[in-house]
């Protein structure tokens, strides 16, 4: 199993969100992004709305933590907001969103929420580790 962690900071966070999403697709500490041409879009979008959601909304900072296991990918971040990620009806015309978790939804096999004892909360989401060759959906 290996796992590759990113403190994301506060400091210019739509930077931030891109750093995360840059970890995602191009770290070489990770065996299975290692072994793919780049890592499966499914799992670009959960890092990047996961990230997104927990500077908005979880305090300003977070970490992000990728873990690879045989059948899957583990997307964990942390924050320091014990409100949890909640469903709503998305905003079509007021930009105020609603439209990440149901897609964190989708993309992943498992979604959690998990109160850390410190304070704050973790997000998680499992997805489905592409094989070599598969088309992304």
């Amino acid at each position: 199993m290996d796992t590759m962690s990113v403190t994301v900071v506060p400091a210019r966070s739509a930077m931030s969100v891109a750093v995360a999403r840059d970890s995602a697709r191009t770290s070489s500490r990770i065996s299975w992004i290692r072994s793919q041409p780049r890592p499966p879009t499914p799992l670009v979008l959960v890092v990047s709305e996961l990230v997104t959601n927990a500077l908005r909304h979880g305090g300003g900072s977070c970490t992000l933590d990728l873990t690879a296991h045989p059948d899957s990918i583990e997307v964990a971040v942390h924050d320091r907001s014990p409100q949890a990620p909640r469903m709503r009806t998305p905003d079509l015309n007021g930009g105020t969103g609603g439209f990440g978790w149901p897609m964190v939804n989708r993309l992943a096999h498992t979604t959690s929420v998990t109160r850390r004892p410190s304070g704050g909360k973790t997000v998680s989401a499992i997805l489905a580790r592409q094989r070599q060759g598969a088309s992304v959906p």
